[in-house]
């Protein structure tokens, strides 16, 4: 799938007044909050051995609020939001869980693009049971 410019343009536009409601904080690089090998996945954002490819699935922690959501939903297509789950991750009494999957088209820029927002800060593979 392939993101058109339109969307990654309304995406930017909703990153830049996102960006003024997150507090400034000092936190780590895109490169430190990202705890996904990206080097094992194929093309298409699978891994594993030919004969049993998967997708990864990646959670993270957003603050509670709309535009929030909506920025993050512009990059990734894929993000489902849950406000009542921690997760893994353990998301805040103010942040809601945030889950991805790189079964996409660019789905290393997407994990990137979600890397560099302030407001995020650890992007982590989902351990299912």
């Amino acid at each position: 799938m392939r993101i058109p410019p339109l969307a990654l343009s309304v995406g930017t536009a909703l990153l830049a007044g996102v960006a003024q409601l997150a507090p400034a904080t000092a936190s780590p690089g895109p490169t430190e909050k990202l705890a996904v090998d990206l080097s094992s996945l194929d093309e298409n954002g699978l891994y594993g051995p030919p004969e049993g490819l998967r997708s990864l699935d990646y959670e993270f922690c957003i603050p509670t609020g709309d535009a929030y959501a909506q920025a993050v939903r512009a990059i990734d297509p894929s993000v489902q939001l849950f406000p009542h789950s921690r997760g893994r991750i353990g998301c805040g009494e103010h942040e809601v869980l945030a889950i991805g999957n790189t079964h996409q088209a660019n789905h290393a820029a997407i994990l990137r693009s979600l890397a560099d927002l302030d407001y995020i800060e650890r992007i982590q593979p989902v351990d299912w049971e």
